[in-house]
């Protein structure tokens, strides 16, 4: 049952934010903010009330012997688009993550497999830019390191656009490759794995860091030979002692070093954060989709049969090469619409 006391809370809302924008009142880029959050919500919940005065309308024409037949036939046309109106409705109104509109930041690293994972770590990454590219998001490389085969060590990103965290957020934990590596001469399918963590971008007011939690040394960086040989002492690294937790960056700025790696520590000390409240919240549902679980094996890339396989949710796909192309949106949207009907259980709808 939808609560007519909250949608009518949502739709006065919605009507006060309406005024006090067209007067000019307030401070009207957060106004715009919670306006544009709540407006699929009113448009759902207007959908929903035509639906029910439609519906009133129709049964009330029962009791005139002229309009019977009609109202029947209106009554199981609208009788027929309430389940589907009310599962809309009940989606928009689930409780949103603050964090899903924010910029991510994105690392992959090699797992087990060697160079061989290295390589599909690399894999992984133009994979993510493309699908940045595909929605117009920015890409912005923070960290880099790679191998000379052009595999990957590190990489740390940094991904600005329109619900950036919202898509990406249940990439995080382990993806796993199968295929005939390169350097293989016997021809035999190796297994090797990279992991995924996407991490919501933290501001200033959500982690508090004393300058006494950290230290920062200053290093030479270098790139991977050729026109990058020469080193200059602008690399920054930001430990967090409390935490244990350690940040590095190497743009040519040092002051620019400095700024990207507090970004990237607020990010990680909000992510432990987060995910601290999560466990406190729900204990027992560790194995939940987007529970962040770095050791969690989530996919599988089975590169001989051109497939993709989501452990999480049991999603297969046969269209690998336009997966790792960037065609990912369906895979988000599956994983999506999985979290949100565990909600809906959770609530009891």
């Amino acid at each position: 049952m939808i609560p007519a006391d909250r949608l009518r809370q949502i739709l006065e809302r919605f009507e006060y934010l309406e005024a006090r924008m067209a007067d000019g009142s307030g401070d009207i880029a957060a106004l715009g903010r919670e306006y544009s959050e709540l407006r699929p919500v009113v448009d759902q919940i207007t959908d929903w009330m035509r639906l029910q005065d439609n519906l009133a309308d129709a049964r009330a024409m029962l009791d005139d012997p002229e309009m019977k037949t009609l109202a029947e036939e209106e009554l199981a046309v609208l009788k027929a688009r309430l389940p589907e109106a009310e599962k809309a409705l009940q989606l928009a109104l689930l409780p949103r993550d603050a964090a899903d509109a924010r910029p991510a930041i994105l690392e992959i690293r090699p797992g087990t497999g060697g160079e061989e994972a290295a390589l599909f770590a690399a894999d992984l990454a133009r994979m993510y830019q493309r699908y940045a590219e595909t929605r117009g998001w920015r890409w912005e490389v923070i960290e880099e390191q790679q191998t000379e085969l052009g595999g990957i060590k590190e990489l740390v990103v940094r991904i600005e656009g329109d619900s950036v965290f919202a898509r990406l957020k249940y990439e995080s934990g382990v993806h796993r490759v199968q295929r005939v590596p390169e350097t293989e001469s016997g021809g035999r399918i190796h297994t090797s794995a990279a992991t995924v963590a996407v991490l919501p971008e933290a501001e200033a007011v959500d982690i508090d860091i004393a300058p006494g939690d950290i230290r920062i040394d200053t290093m030479r960086s270098s790139g991977a030979g050729g026109q990058h040989v020469n080193t200059t002492d602008s690399a920054v690294r930001i430990t967090h002692i409390p935490s244990g937790i350690v940040v590095t960056s190497s743009e040519k700025s040092q002051h620019r070093n400095r700024e990207i790696a507090m970004n990237v520590l607020r990010a990680r000390l909000f992510d432990v954060q987060r995910k601290s409240a999560a466990d406190a919240r729900a204990s027992d549902r560790k194995a939940q989709v987007g529970s962040g679980d770095r050791s969690e094996r989530i996919r599988t890339y089975n590169f001989p049969q051109g497939r993709m396989t989501d452990h999480r949710i049991g999603l297969t796909l046969y269209r690998l090469d336009q997966i790792l192309g960037g065609d990912i949106d369906e895979i988000a949207d599956a994983l999506t619409a999985d979290a949100q009907a565990a909600q809906l259980a959770e609530m009891g709808a």
